[in-house]
């Protein structure tokens, strides 16, 4: 499959897993702390490790990480591992994050979430939230057999190419097409307006051209709708109507709706089929599809940020605000000095 696990500080991230429960369908660790970024997390020194933790059983998993790392957990700890799975599934994007951990000398950030959860998303973009830290490169810890997921995976990454087509224009470079990839999951994120640096996505994918190449390179061979002239790093795709409504065909179910509930005037009630054929033929179709990406993800990421002040407690979700606010403060002051 596409997606690369890199040996770099292999040891060092198994090292942190052994901390916890090891019943994981996946783990992989992602953000400046793992891949060199651009701008105010140049430094990664001591960069905070961002975690997540794939499970198929979160009630018996949170029981046994509950009792080996009790401290971990905010005041829903005393509520018992039901709750928190509760809480975990059927609030924000499905994912509980435990914040401003120490672990083996490192501080850490780790969510966890449910395996059927993780594979809705990749495969309908519902939250388009752990979906959409797995369209850029994320370091592989662990993965078991699971078929599915892997098919998922893999379903993640063709829809993450689909839908930068169609916001791009006939030719472009790999550098335009990984910006377009890499913006998907922040399209309407209310984060990205306060608390992260706004050039946040250049500057992931800048310094990691071929990480995100590694990624995408297999798919883009082998889709028949581009022509990928790869010494060039140049790329040319299929902008007829027709082209267009194959690539509208084959984008997440959710994408569609919500692509359909913009366009459909009230009372019309038209299918999302006929819907898409509209917008396909649109010169603005592009546009379209970044409303649509911006109606998954504003709510998904809203519901999510909410929901941290309860899983992180109050005390660490202001710590974790301010270390962002600090991140933000210092990618102003870069580019206006």
């Amino acid at each position: 499959m596409a997606l690369q696990a890199l040996q770099s500080s292999g040891v060092a991230f198994r090292k942190i897993l052994s901390h916890f429960p090891e019943e994981l369908s996946l783990a992989f660790a992602y953000g400046s702390g793992v891949y060199r970024q651009a701008g105010p997390s140049s430094n990664q020194k001591n960069a905070m490790l961002d975690f997540v933790f794939t499970v198929d059983d979160p009630v018996a998993w949170h029981s046994k990480n509950l009792k080996k790392n009790w401290n971990h957990y905010s005041f829903l700890k005393v509520l018992g591992a039901k709750v928190i799975t509760t809480v975990q599934n059927n609030y924000g994007a499905g994912v509980y994050y435990n914040p401003l951990i120490m672990c083996d000398g490192k501080l850490i950030k780790y969510g966890v979430i449910s395996t059927s959860i993780l594979i809705d998303d990749l495969l309908n973009w519902n939250n388009l939230y752990i979906a959409g830290r797995l369209q850029k490169p994320v370091k592989i810890i662990a993965m078991n057999e699971n078929v599915t997921l892997r098919s998922a995976l893999d379903k993640n990454l063709k829809s993450a190419v689909t839908a930068a087509f169609l916001m791009l224009p006939e030719s472009f470079s790999e550098e335009d097409l990984f910006i377009a990839i890499a913006g998907l999951s922040y399209s309407g994120d209310f984060r990205m307006v306060v608390g992260e640096d706004k050039t946040k996505v250049l500057n992931i994918v800048k310094p990691n051209i071929v990480h995100f190449r590694e990624l995408y390179g297999n798919i883009l061979q082998k889709n028949p709708q581009v022509v990928y002239k790869i010494q060039q790093g140049r790329l040319e795709i299929d902008k007829s109507p027709e082209g267009q409504f194959t690539q509208l065909m084959t984008l997440p179910k959710t994408l569609q709706q919500q692509i359909n509930q913009i366009m459909d005037p009230p009372g019309k009630n038209r299918d999302v089929e006929e819907t898409l054929l509209q917008v396909a033929h649109d010169p603005d179709c592009g546009e379209v599809v970044r409303l649509g990406l911006s109606a998954i993800v504003r709510p998904s990421s809203m519901r999510q940020s909410t929901k941290g002040v309860f899983t992180a407690g109050m005390k660490k979700s202001l710590i974790y605000s301010s270390l962002k606010l600090h991140k933000m403060w210092k990618g102003w002051l870069r580019k206006t000095s």
